[in-house]
């Protein structure tokens, strides 16, 4: 008597698996999001249309882009903007710590310069300096200094008062908010080491508090910048006050302020390209991946393209 005895390994009964098919993904069609595109192009080319249907001498713009006055307005809006936005960065950092005290008298005063400045418009504030003339013929202060009020407050004092003392009160307010966001155990361990207060705000907090400080500051910056347009009211010369001038001059109102739309659209692009560095330098240690950079994104859309090109496959 034979026995067949057929010896089976631990995997001959798996049955065999047959290879997965590949995946055909459909995309979802988002016909809302064309509809919408459709409608925005449809406006832009309908307000295009109507500006090139207008009474306007496109070639103007060009003509004067470069002239000496707006190159001296664009000079003097610039230094405008760099000297209010000091004063209103080192003033709101000191309100910003009067606030924060624990001596009532500094915090109310604080309070009081916030709400104030805050609370009415800056083109007010601008004409309550220039016309404080009727009020006070002459500033004396002692020996120091002694003249007519019409000789002191000129209008880039003027200017310079009213835009640099209502941005502290702003810069103030983001200022506190920056300490406020530093955990009040970094101080606790400060002092334990045995740190003044004031180095404690030097060398601890204000480090710390940037990362919230630059953000809204960058757009203060460029607020500013558009901001000193309104110091054409007090009689001060800048961007707008030459293209005025060149628009009243020639004829060509409209195309001038379209040049000097131009003009502030350049610089603020600029202060957006700067901030945005500033930003992504005081985001380090905060965030585990740094936004990309404008030309890592250009640089990542071109692979993606090319990608594309060779079916997915990257070269």
């Amino acid at each position: 008597m034979t026995t067949d005895i057929s010896k089976k390994g631990p995997g001959d009964d798996v049955p065999k698996v047959r290879p997965a098919e590949a995946i055909k993904a459909i995309p979802v069609r988002h016909f809302g999001r064309y509809v919408a595109a459709v409608l925005a192009i449809g406006v832009l080319a309908t307000i295009v249309y109507a500006f090139s249907q207008g009474d306007i001498n496109w070639g103007a713009i060009p003509d004067n882009f470069f002239d000496d006055r707006i190159l001296r307005g664009v000079r003097e809006t610039l230094i405008l903007t760099f000297l209010s936005m000091l004063i209103g960065v080192v003033g709101g950092v000191v309100l910003a710590v009067m606030r924060l005290s624990k001596n009532p008298v500094t915090s109310s005063i604080a309070w009081f310069y916030i709400w104030f400045f805050r609370g009415t418009p800056v083109l007010v504030q601008l004409f309550v300096w220039f016309n404080l003339g009727f009020v006070f013929d002459y500033v004396n202060l002692g020996p120091v200094y002694k003249d007519e009020w019409s000789d002191f407050m000129t209008p880039f004092l003027t200017a310079l008062l009213g835009l640099g003392l209502n941005e502290a009160a702003y810069m103030a307010e983001i200022c506190r908010a920056g300490l406020l966001s530093v955990d009040e155990g970094q101080t606790e361990a400060a002092h334990a080491l045995g740190m003044s207060h004031n180095k404690t705000l030097r060398r601890v907090v204000l480090p710390q508090a940037m990362r919230v400080v630059v953000p809204p500051t960058g757009n203060e910056f460029i607020n500013m910048l558009k901001t000193t347009s309104l110091v054409a009211a007090v009689q001060y010369y800048e961007l707008l006050k030459y293209a005025q001038d060149i628009g009243t001059s020639s004829g060509a109102t409209v195309e001038a302020l379209l040049l000097a739309a131009c003009w502030y659209l350049i610089m603020t692009s600029v202060l957006s390209v700067g901030q945005f560095y500033l930003e992504r330098y005081y985001a380090r240690g905060s965030s585990r991946s740094l936004p990309a950079t404008p030309f890592q994104k250009i640089k990542a859309n071109m692979l993606s393209l090319s990608n594309r090109g060779t079916g997915g496959v990257p070269r």
